[in-house]
């Protein structure tokens, strides 16, 4: 039927091309015995053309003309697919942690080698997502930095050593515990926070401020703990934070600011391998020391679970304390709640060799801020940070036209979506609805305006 539809509207459009430049086709005619669905008569694919009941359908009368049928678009499908992974999040990491402790060799095929890649390339998507205007609004505000800066190294070691004291836990086990409260946060709070919808280039930023004041801050913090002045390889603690964090976030910056439009198209698969490559990244770490963890004791789980648990909690609450907005005080949870565990375990195995399990809680400790941080980015995803608390920021012109660009782009193909404002076809979700609304320009308009009379008064 759609064939004979086709042939038949070729040939009347061959034969009024010199006529005219358009007919309309009943609309009627494009029904099909087991489809009844719109469809889509045009040579551009972006053309499409909502079918109704009771009007006609103009038709391009070009003597070429083929049919296409409209069908929802990949990206919307790999955008519903991220959505889904990103919500359940929490299951893939339990699932890997799982699997790692009970089938270690399903992992095998995770190399060690592959942990600083994979982290490489879920910043790299992280960074498409964020623009050069976002880390000027973060630069400008560097007391947000330090107050981040100084919640990590004082919230996590006064945990850590009343922890390991009022479980009594063994010395090798509270070496490690003192020493993962040490260390400065975690490449994958940067994930989690992407995932959380908090602030993601304040975290970017905090965790390149923690690594680079670990060359002070963590010795001097095992010193006063354990008694043990510990050095830290400053070169190549920033290095790999440069290669895994800063670089490829950078990169990705920069290639959604030059290529807007395509960045956009691959943005939905940001969040989808972030949450594939921290599972995988998870369970890995399990695996590599499954044995040791499963021999571990309820004690030493219970103290890291606090210990993570307590950062979180505390890293929040003093936040808002502090009169921190609603996204800062998140992501100041995250950063405090995750730290970098790999560097705790090479720091236990070099410079503590009198203590060989002093690792063990390292190894606990990668797992365990990894869950709890999904369990809170899936919470924190479920609810609204727009209604900051804080001082509206105010948007430079540039990013401010070319947000109202972007709005006005998505009301247009709304617009040519549905054959107009008369309502949404069934290719338009529920999300992309919330994208077409012209209420988004006007938020920022008045965010905008409301900043300005503040600074100027």
């Amino acid at each position: 039927m759609l064939q004979t539809c086709v042939t038949r509207v070729n040939a009347r459009a061959m034969a009024m091309a010199t006529k005219s430049s358009a007919f309309t086709l009943p609309a009627r005619s494009m029904r099909t015995a087991s489809l009844n669905k719109p469809y889509l008569i045009s040579t551009k694919k972006s053309s499409i053309i909502k079918r109704t009941p009771t009007a006609s359908l103009p038709v391009t009368a070009i003597a070429a003309s083929t049919a296409v049928v409209a069908a929802p678009s990949i990206g919307a499908s790999i955008s519903k697919l991220a959505n889904a992974a990103t919500t359940a999040f929490p299951i893939f990491v339990l699932g890997a942690a799982a699997i790692g402790l009970l089938q270690p060799t399903s992992f095998d095929w995770f190399l060690p080698s592959y942990v600083a890649p994979a982290l490489g390339i879920t910043m790299l998507g992280m960074g498409l997502t964020l623009t050069f205007a976002d880390f000027a609004r973060v630069l400008s505000t560097p007391k947000r930095i330090f107050t981040g800066f100084a919640l990590q190294y004082t919230i996590m070691p006064a945990i850590a050593f009343a922890v390991s004291r009022l479980l009594a836990l063994p010395l090798d086990f509270a070496v490690g515990l003192c020493i993962v409260g040490a260390c400065p946060g975690g490449t994958a709070s940067n994930v989690v926070t992407y995932l959380a919808k908090a602030d993601l280039p304040l975290s970017v930023a905090m965790t390149t401020a923690s690594t680079m004041g670990a060359v002070i801050a963590t010795p001097l913090i095992t010193k006063l703990l354990l008694g043990t002045l510990v050095p830290v390889d400053v070169v190549a603690l920033l290095l790999s934070t440069v290669q895994v964090v800063l670089l490829p976030v950078l990169l990705g910056a920069a290639l959604n600011q030059t290529f807007p439009k395509q960045v956009e198209r691959l943005a939905p698969l940001s969040a989808l391998s972030a949450v594939l490559l921290i599972a995988a990244i998870c369970g890995s770490v399990i695996a590599q020391n499954a044995s040791a963890v499963a021999s571990a004791g309820s004690r030493l789980l219970l103290a890291v679970a606090i210990l993570h648990a307590g950062g979180f909690a505390l890293g929040y609450g003093l936040s808002k304390v502090l009169g921190m907005p609603e996204k800062v005080a998140r992501t100041n949870s995250i950063e405090v709640g995750m730290q970098n565990s790999a560097l705790g375990a090479l720091l236990a195995t070099s410079h503590f060799p009198g203590n060989p399990l002093a690792a063990v809680p390292c190894a606990i400790s990668a797992c365990t801020h990894s869950v709890m941080g999904s369990l809170l980015a899936a919470f924190w995803r479920t609810t609204a940070t727009e209604s900051s608390d804080g001082p509206p920021v105010l948007l430079s012109e540039l990013d401010l036209d070319r947000r109202r660009q972007q709005v006005k782009k998505w009301i247009a193909d709304w617009q040519i979506r549905t054959g107009g404002p008369g309502g949404p076809s069934k290719w338009v979700t529920t999300e992309e609805m919330a994208m077409y609304s012209s209420e988004q320009i006007a938020f920022l308009e008045r965010k905008r305006k409301a900043a300005a009379e503040r600074s100027s008064s």
